[in-house]
């Protein structure tokens, strides 16, 4: 009953729409806000010969404000940088290790990547080191992880303090006629 009385809601929404669109276009726009009343004087008939006095007495040389003005010494030093290498630096290149584990196939159309910089894990070796931590945490501690993975202790122990894998619990129905999902 619900869905009629969206049906009608939408009807009388949409009745005439574009016509009430154009009207509202075509609507006079609002004019701006009145300004607020400023009192200027009237300009003195003298005013001019005034500017002209000011305009010249600025691009006059004033020598009490010159003489101030050499007085003043000022003193300033650039930071000091380090100084550059003389000769060009070779990037060193990183140490790389073998994957342990890695995916079948590249079924998501990835490159296989075959070896990573030590100090660094792929998805697949990190989800391996928690699962095996997760499971045998006797065995596989953090030190024995890192020695393995090529990586730093405490990066390793944040590692498997920070991060968890899902758990799957398939729980059992209580009656015996409910549907299962069967294994393919």
């Amino acid at each position: 009953m619900s869905n009629m009385g969206a049906r009608v809601a939408s009807l009388f929404r949409n009745f005439n729409l574009e016509n009430r669109a154009f009207r509202e276009i075509s609507k006079e726009k609002p004019s701006a806000a009145p300004r607020h009343p400023v009192n200027i004087p009237p300009p003195v008939r003298g005013s001019e010969a005034e500017a002209a006095e000011v305009s010249s007495s600025i691009h006059q040389k004033n020598d009490p404000l010159l003489t101030l003005l050499q007085s003043v010494y000022v003193e300033s030093k650039d930071p000091e940088t380090p100084e550059a290498p003389t000769q060009p630096t070779v990037q060193k290149e990183e140490e790389r290790r073998q994957l342990k584990y890695s995916l079948p196939s590249d079924p998501y159309g990835l490159v296989a990547i075959t070896d990573v910089p030590k100090g660094k894990l792929s998805l697949v070796e990190a989800l391996k080191a928690l699962n095996s931590h997760k499971r045998e945490p006797q065995t596989w501690t953090p030190e024995k992880i890192a020695q393995e993975y090529s990586l730093n202790l405490k990066d390793t122990e944040a590692l498997l303090d920070f991060f968890m894998t899902f758990e799957v619990k398939i729980i059992p129905p209580k009656t015996g006629t409910a549907k299962q999902i069967k294994s393919s």
